[in-house]
């Protein structure tokens, strides 16, 4: 059969469900499609095999549906704790979610760890559906619940006292069984994400990125990629670079598709299929992506700015030190780690801000500014973003004239290596003599960044003052 074109007549928006597991999540999902797209059954949509014993979503499902204002592609989100990976792929694909909340249970934990990992992954806006209300008896209880799950979404910074509440039942409404809770209340839900959730602008303009969530061999056409294009636009017949973990690699896309349908381009924002010209079902995996060529470098090492959870937020009970290797979720992938602290910085404890340089065991495409999740047997403990990524890439010798940055200003210094000492290589430890060009207030334990073109390559400490 000849695919349809997939037309472009309203904006696209991306959204999910989000909440703890049991809660409804996939249930309105099907609701919503019963009433605004092409109906979904709940099994259909609890589709992955794996999911059936457990009764629990696994895989994140993509469903497809309008209102009369646009047209969003929605992301089921796995509720199981096991599953947050997933979550965090389906997250990041979100220009707004739908936090499914039992009237009956009130928030849970993992209620609390979705919000977390939307204010992580950046999730815009959040609407609310308290589910299950046919449960409930006492008005006040209802109203006690939705008090409990504002002061939630406001204690990680969303502004809990204006987002739109709406209670219902999923239930209700996929059994036509009392219209005012059930279809009422889906319509009333689509019109507050209509509102709230504001329409994502699309970088189209920037260079092409898509980082890459699965793979799939189709029999006789190749190899697909599938993802989300996070900015930029890919056209037929174009050439991309496949970028992370493996040396990097050219290939030539070859078709473009969503929700089966066939594109001419994908732009941001779009979770497409990208057919790509001679690579191999093995040649290409999760966590890579696929960009415009030379846009975007491989890195191993790079500095970070983290925040570390508290053990009521859900994360450590315990400081870490220098050595601490946890995983470092990019995008679509977790990457071993090792943490190396600031000179003089012996522990970071939990709650603690704090700059520390990252050396991954596989390299990863990474930009400055690229956000991350620290996770640890399978849980967040911290969230960052790269302040800088890489350091030199060649060695340096005697009158190596960097920017030194005491405290709050860049002074340029030449460096005078040791007797002996030829150069010094990128990850060497070394004691040097500088002589700065103006003199700086200093003593000694005073720390440093050595910086160069105005990114940070060095750090330091006054181990003597001579003059």
């Amino acid at each position: 059969m000849a695919k349809s074109k997939f037309e472009r007549n309203k904006p696209h928006v991306n959204i999910g469900t989000i909440g703890h597991v049991d809660h409804g999540k996939t249930s309105l999902t099907a609701a919503i499609t019963k009433y605004f797209g092409e109906f979904k059954a709940y099994d259909q949509i609890d589709a992955a095999p794996e999911e059936k014993a457990r009764g629990i979503t696994i895989s994140t499902a993509h469903v497809e549906y309008e209102t009369p204002n646009r047209h969003y592609a929605h992301v089921d989100c796995p509720g199981h704790a096991d599953y947050v990976k997933n979550m965090i792929t389906g997250a990041a694909q979100m220009d707004g979610a739908i936090l499914v909340c039992s009237a009956a249970d009130g928030p849970m934990p993992q209620t609390r760890e979705h919000i977390l990992l939307a204010r992580q992954v950046g999730v815009p806006a959040i609407v609310v559906f308290l589910n299950k209300v046919d449960q409930v008896d006492d008005a006040e209880l209802l109203e006690l619940v939705e008090l409990e799950v504002r002061e939630l979404l406001s204690s990680y910074d969303f502004p809990g006292d204006d987002i739109p509440v709406v209670k219902g039942s999923a239930l209700a409404a996929l059994e036509d069984s009392d219209k005012k809770i059930g279809e009422d209340a889906i319509r009333e839900l689509m019109a507050a994400v209509d509102s709230y959730i504001p329409t994502p602008e699309r970088p189209i303009d920037q260079p092409f990125l898509m980082p890459i969530e699965d793979v799939f061999s189709i029999s006789g056409r190749g190899t697909v990629v599938t993802g989300r294009v996070e900015r930029g636009i890919v056209k037929v017949g174009e050439e991309v670079e496949i970028v992370g973990i493996r040396p990097t690699s050219k290939t030539t896309v070859t078709g473009v598709e969503m929700f089966r349908k066939l594109l001419d381009q994908g732009q941001a924002g779009d979770n497409i299929g990208a057919l790509i010209r001679g690579v191999n079902r093995d040649g290409v995996e999760r966590g890579q992506i696929l960009c415009k060529p030379g846009s975007v470098k491989p890195h191993k090492k790079f500095m970070a700015e983290a925040y570390i959870l508290t053990k009521e937020e859900g994360g450590r009970h315990t400081p870490f030190f220098t050595n601490y290797r946890p995983q470092f979720y990019f995008r679509t992938t977790d990457v071993t780690g090792i943490v190396t602290l600031p000179e003089g910085t012996e522990m970071v404890m939990p709650g603690d801000n704090v700059t520390v340089a990252v050396e991954l065991i596989v390299p990863i495409a990474m930009e400055e500014k690229l956000r991350f999740a620290i996770r640890e047997g399978g849980r967040t403990v911290g969230a960052g973003i790269v302040a800088e990524e890489g350091g030199r890439h060649t060695p340096f010798f005697t009158n190596y004239r960097p920017q030194f940055y005491f405290r709050t200003t860049d002074v340029t210094g030449i460096v005078t290596l040791p007797e002996g000492t030829e150069m010094v290589m990128p990850g060497d430890n070394v004691t040097v003599a500088v002589e700065l060009i103006v003199p700086i207030a200093m003593e000694e334990k005073l720390r440093f960044a050595i910086r160069e073109g105005g990114r940070t390559v060095g750090a330091g400490i006054v181990a003597s003052i001579v003059e």
